[in-house]
């Protein structure tokens, strides 16, 4: 007996009894399901801190000083040294506070930082309208302000606050550029701040000296050099390591992404677990047919059917059950992703490679629960089966 024919007797079993070989492939379809639909939110999820962590900059190296002892922090010319460091390709220093923000009857505290031309290339900050923080504006300590675009939705409403004024701590500025939206990255909003001239931040946050700089590593292969040379330079300046901490952004990436996977393949492997049911449900459904179809295998068997063509006829019975649940699955688990990423504030991502996996798993489970109904078959002895009623 040929596949095609064997293939059509199985269509034909399977149809013959529609209720029953759905409930049997309905394991394997919730599984199929379950897999894609959980893994894509997982997998969705890892991109989505990825974006955001590389929303932060590119081969950012983040120092955040303490300060013990007589050094509390550094001066902002100190600060612009760590630029010669082999491996960094640039250094914006940054000083942060709180100031309440004014325009009209509307104010908002908001955090304001001041900082140096090189934090738009950096920190991957840019602007939509208007232009970005001069080095001009850090020579003669301008009263100048780069606007969040949630800050100046706060403040400006729908109108553009590039040309107009705000009062920060009751001190007037001129807003010259709209930041271009960042949105949120790490339970914080990046819309929601103003930047202005690092030396002008010096006199209105009343904050002497530099605690936080972020720094541009040339590549991802000199990160780790450029960390180890920063902290020693920094050691030599505080002679203490608890006085500062250096985070490597993708030392956190690297976290954050086997969080993440690891996270992936844990829901995968619960829905695993449906698949796995279904293969029983597709064992135990063959052993019944098996046992109303004994007499029929009597009869093939003497007028000629051997025992490899009983053992494929079951066989390819039970992997059509795997490959219809696992088509309706595949359908199902791609319906479920894209009702979550549409209704939901979930990010998903379905990969190909999973969809495959998950509908190959469930031929695998068709091929492996179906072995012992199928040889369970192969073994009846044709009188045996004849006499069966």
């Amino acid at each position: 007996m040929n596949i095609t024919q064997s293939l059509k007797m199985a269509v034909k079993s399977i149809m013959s009894n529609k209720l029953r070989s759905f409930l049997t492939m309905l394991g394997i379809i919730i599984g199929v399901a379950a897999v894609i639909a959980l893994v894509s939110v997982g997998q969705g999820a890892a991109s989505n801190i990825t974006t955001q962590m590389q929303g932060l900059g590119t081969n950012l190296l983040t120092v955040n000083i303490s300060g013990r002892g007589v050094a509390t922090s550094l001066s902002y010319e100190e600060s612009l040294t760590y630029a010669a460091v082999p491996g960094v390709k640039e250094v914006s220093p940054v000083i942060s506070g709180q100031v309440t923000a004014k325009n009209g009857t509307d104010n908002v505290t908001v955090q304001t930082e001041g900082i140096t031309p090189e934090y738009e290339t950096v920190r991957d900050y840019h602007v939509q309208a208007g232009r970005f923080i001069l080095p001009i504006d850090i020579e003669y300590r301008q009263r100048i302000a780069l606007i969040g675009t949630g800050t100046a939705q706060d403040l400006f409403g729908t109108s553009n606050p590039v040309g107009q004024s705000v009062l920060l701590n009751g001190q007037r500025f001129t807003i010259v550029g709209l930041l271009a939206s960042k949105g949120s990255s790490l339970q914080s909003s990046n819309d929601d701040k103003i930047l202005i001239p690092i030396s002008t931040a010096e006199r209105l946050l009343k904050s002497k000296g530099v605690r936080s700089i972020y720094i541009q590593a040339q590549s991802t292969d000199t990160m780790d050099s450029a960390m180890n040379l920063i902290k020693a330079k920094l050691l030599n300046k505080f002679g203490s390591e608890d006085a500062y901490t250096v985070f490597n952004q993708q030392d956190m990436l690297d976290t954050a992404s086997s969080i993440s996977n690891t996270l992936s393949i844990a829901l995968g492997g619960i829905a695993g677990i449906s698949l796995f049911v279904g293969g029983i449900g597709i064992m135990n459904i063959m052993l019944v047919s098996v046992n109303e179809r004994t007499r029929e295998i009597g009869i093939r068997k003497a007028i000629g059917a051997k025992r490899r063509d009983i053992l494929t006829q079951f066989l390819i019975e039970s992997v059509t059950l795997g490959a219809l649940g696992g088509l309706i699955g595949v359908g199902i688990g791609f319906g479920a992703s894209k009702l979550v990423g549409k209704f939901t504030s979930l990010s998903v991502s379905t990969s190909w490679n999973i969809v495959l996996l998950a509908f190959c798993f469930s031929l695998a489970i068709g091929v492996i629960f179906g072995i012992v109904p199928a040889n369970k078959a192969a073994k009846l002895k044709p009188i045996d089966a004849l006499r069966t009623d």
